[in-house]
């Protein structure tokens, strides 16, 4: 099943409109921010007792963005003017029991050129856990069914193979899931991916023909070649002593890439050579940071308050090039 087209036209336009448009929301003064980022603002502060903190960011062309609101099982979108629209809020579990959590939770999140919406929901329950797709204007429907004790975490979608690469951060796997829908198929076992008492694969991107894999427990970033027949190669670390990594996206056409450390509030750049400094902090509005999305010139840094308790929000910071 696909889901049915959008029209795409002027796209370019409104995007460029709509980045104009957030970089007037400057509402949080820079203070530890370093290049290449500046101008760190909060564009949205999200209610904390409605369990609304954001785990994971895919963006819209107009530059909205859509985010997982992980404990509150919805999925939301954020527009350029800061304002949230709930798009979709997945059935609770009777009994729910999702590993090294408890609760049920929506993690990753992606989106294909269509606007259809694939994500991450762990339940620890045989009936809902697993891959999910909402269509423009539809209703969430299930298209891949994950194990019980798995917590589905980094999504990323290959729209040209026509597949999504899901992070197990309970089982330290790497899974493939056909965007159709259809049974998952483990494509990394490799032990780097694996948790050493808490969270292991985390945050996923595909990059450069190959799949980037953040392992929380090791604050470790791995990449994981993809080989000509599409099967995984050997995971290879690229760097290490990143404590607490949960999400990453890339700057750029190489592959420098700024990452977040949830339980520090901070964010870094790491370039190709290793090397690496703290590029946004606590002092610029970040509360756990969970994900990063650059979209050309901003970009995008959720917090789900996750230990602060304070201020779960979306900040946006002007990258300069």
């Amino acid at each position: 099943m696909t889901c049915p087209p959008r029209h795409l036209t002027g796209l370019l336009g409104t995007a460029v409109a709509a980045s104009a448009a957030l970089a007037l929301l400057a509402v949080t003064p820079a203070v530890a921010v370093a290049p290449p980022l500046s101008q760190p603002r909060i564009v949205a502060h999200f209610d904390l007792a409605q369990g609304l903190q954001p785990e994971n960011i895919a963006l819209e062309p107009d530059g909205s963005a859509d985010l997982s609101f992980s404990f509150a099982r919805q999925i939301g979108r954020v527009d350029p003017a800061g304002n949230l629209t709930v798009l979709a809020t997945l059935p609770a579990p009777a009994n729910p029991a999702t590993p090294l959590l408890g609760a049920a939770v929506v993690s990753g999140i992606a989106r294909a050129h269509d606007g259809t919406l694939y994500f991450a929901y762990a339940t620890g329950t045989e009936d809902l856990t697993g891959i999910w797709r909402l269509c423009p204007g539809g209703t969430p429907e299930r298209i891949s069914a994950l194990p019980a004790d798995s917590l589905p975490n980094g999504l990323a979608l290959d729209e040209r193979e026509g597949r999504l690469y899901s992070a197990d951060s309970a089982l330290g796997v790497v899974r493939i899931v056909p965007v159709e829908g259809g049974d998952p198929v483990v494509w990394s076992d490799d032990a780097l991916l694996k948790p050493t008492g808490g969270f292991g694969a985390n945050g996923l991107k595909v990059h450069h023909h190959a799949v980037w894999v953040g392992n929380t427990d090791t604050g470790s970033l791995l990449r994981i070649p993809i080989r000509d027949s599409g099967s995984a190669g050997p995971a290879e670390t690229r760097a290490t002593g990143l404590g607490g990594l949960d999400d990453f996206a890339f700057v750029g056409r190489g592959d420098n890439l700024i990452a977040t450390l949830n339980p520090a509030s901070e964010a870094v750049l790491i370039a190709e050579d290793g090397t690496r400094h703290t590029v946004l902090t606590q002092q610029d509005g970040l509360s756990n940071p969970t994900a990063v999305a650059v979209r050309g010139d901003t970009v995008y840094v959720p917090s789900a308050a996750f230990f602060t308790r304070t201020d779960p929000n979306l900040l946006l910071a002007t990258l300069d090039r």
